[in-house]
């Protein structure tokens, strides 16, 4: 299905369910979340679910959030996540609220040892920064939201490429390809070097469809629109007389 893919592909959300059954998928090399996406699930405590999520998956990449939007609460907040599990990494916003630099924070982890994810960069700028933070010895995700670029009319890859060569010289620093919006971003992704892209459930529903038939696929498209207008019990009273054969 991706055989010969080098891109790592980690799930992204929030439902403990999903996340159960995607931890069975050995695909599925790590996973994401983050407040919103939690809130959308109804995770009402976040230590709890945090618990709930290492206790399924415990040999794979997992990435809880931090949401101060003070410095120094977020760095105790930090280092509390990173308490919870050897393959917990901490995702850091690459600014907060206000606009200031998470740098000075990011440079602070690093340096104790912290598994950092920073998040929400759309820039190459943003990753240059965000690089010069990062530990050589310390491994580090960056995350930049290619989907959300890509929404305001801007063709993410060429940002992404950037970002690849970035952080070439920081071997344990692996980007993410955050927020794509179909199944295509995952072979750009991997096509570019791209170290991680990050998928939800409807993306990832759609990896059997990798190298279909599109002549099978328009005739199943056919009949799929058949079938629903059968369903749905449509009729057309017609002002002409059906021809005779």
């Amino acid at each position: 299905m991706t055989q010969g893919m080098r891109v790592k592909i980690f799930a992204d959300g929030a439902d403990l369910a999903g996340i159960a059954q995607l931890a069975r998928q050995p695909l599925i090399q790590g996973f994401t979340t983050n407040p919103t996406l939690m809130r959308k699930a109804n995770v009402r405590d976040y230590r709890a679910f945090a618990r709930d999520v290492l206790a399924v998956i415990s040999n794979r990449p997992v990435s809880f959030e931090v949401f101060s939007d003070e410095f120094a609460e977020m760095e105790l907040q930090a280092l509390e996540i990173a308490s919870w599990g050897e393959n917990v990494y901490v995702k850091i916003p690459v600014t907060n609220t206000q606009g200031a630099s998470s740098g000075p924070l990011i440079t602070r982890l690093c340096a104790a040892g912290v598994k950092v994810n920073v998040t929400a960069l759309m820039t190459v700028r943003q990753v240059e920064e965000v690089a010069r933070c990062l530990a050589a010895r310390t491994p580090a995700c960056v995350s930049v939201f290619a989907g959300r670029i890509a929404d305001t009319g801007r063709d993410p890859v060429p940002v992404m490429q950037e970002a690849v060569r970035a952080l070439n010289l920081l071997p344990q620093a692996e980007l993410i390809w955050a927020s794509p919006r179909e199944l295509l971003n995952i072979m750009q992704a991997d096509a570019i070097g791209c170290h991680i892209i990050t998928a939800t459930s409807d993306i990832l529903a759609k990896l059997a469809l990798i190298g279909k038939d599109l002549d099978l696929f328009s005739l199943e498209t056919v009949r799929m629109f058949r079938q629903d207008a059968v369903n749905a019990g449509y009729t057309i009273e017609l002002s002409q007389p059906s021809p005779v054969a």
